[in-house]
């Protein structure tokens, strides 16, 4: 049986890229945080399968939370990074991602004792347009990103990109894995599946039927989730418009039961797991 990859992007339900223009950074602090409460509801329902999942850690929340952060390392989960203040990649220059990098790595490696050996970029922010951001990830001691999603859309993608996980080759000579977001070929086009805003609007039945016909051809479903998406007690902007409201709010009251659902039914991995799979060699921690 094919094993899939649980992935958790920790961050709080005021960082992400569809309320930027409406909550700037200086004020985050300023605002209600649901993280702690959100994620002890995901540890939960994952010890409650035995499951470890990988949470890519927002390195301002590690700054505010360092405990929360040590209580996942503690559950057995991996830990890796997901910038320190949820930039976009291919709006920023290279020292801008460069030093944001090492600022997520130095309070992680804070608040648990561990340096992260994987990245994923806020909103699947790494593309064909940014070949260098490999190359810094590299630098800085990272083993695999997960940043890539080849699907076209108003914020992220890159409909030409990879959709099976891989080791890339860079200019340098090293050498990094990259594991995609999971996407479903359809009709000369890829669908989005598996995470996020997709999996809480779409049926169950189709996101298990999606993942069944991936595990056939030998393929592992990479499935994400943000602690903000299993919060029935959101709070409300006021302000957004019809899509910011669909993308932030809807079906937010399906995802516990949907994860649930497919926790019962599939095998899941942290990604370090899948990768030393790959690499056939256990991969360290610490450095």
């Amino acid at each position: 049986m094919t094993t899939n990859i649980l992935t958790v992007d920790l961050e709080d339900w005021f960082v992400v890229e569809n309320l930027k223009g409406n909550i700037d950074y200086r004020k985050w602090d300023e605002l209600p945080s649901r993280v702690v409460v959100n994620t002890d509801r995901l540890l939960n329902l994952f010890e409650k399968f035995d499951v470890r999942a990988t949470f890519f850690v927002l390195g301002w929340i590690a700054d505010r939370f360092p405990k929360l952060i040590e209580t996942v390392a503690a559950g057995g989960h991996e830990i890796a990074c997901h910038s320190y203040r949820h930039i976009m990649v291919k709006k920023v220059d290279q020292e801008t991602f460069r030093s944001d990098t090492e600022m997520a790595i130095r309070v992680i490696r804070n608040a648990c004792g561990l340096a992260p050996i994987g990245y994923r970029a806020p909103s699947w922010s790494i593309d064909s347009s940014t070949p260098w951001a490999f190359e810094i990830l590299a630098d800085l001691g990272f083993v695999y990103d997960s940043s890539l999603f080849p699907v076209k859309h108003d914020i992220y993608g890159d409909p030409g990109g990879p959709k099976e996980i891989f080791r890339m080759k860079l200019e340098s000579g090293r050498n990094i894995f990259e594991i995609p977001a999971s996407t479903l070929p359809l009709w000369g086009k890829n669908l989005p599946v598996c995470g996020g805003g997709y999996l809480r609007h779409s049926p169950l039945w189709y996101t298990a039927g999606i993942i069944r016909r991936l595990n056939r051809i030998g393929r592992p479903a990479v499935v994400y989730v943000h602690p903000w998406e299993v919060d029935n007690k959101l709070p409300r902007m006021k302000g957004l418009n019809l899509l910011q409201k669909y993308r932030q709010y809807g079906s937010i009251n399906t995802m516990m039961r949907k994860l649930e659902r497919l926790l019962l039914e599939f095998q899941f991995c942290r990604a370090r797991d899948y990768i030393e799979s790959l690499a056939r060699k256990p991969i360290g921690f610490e450095r």
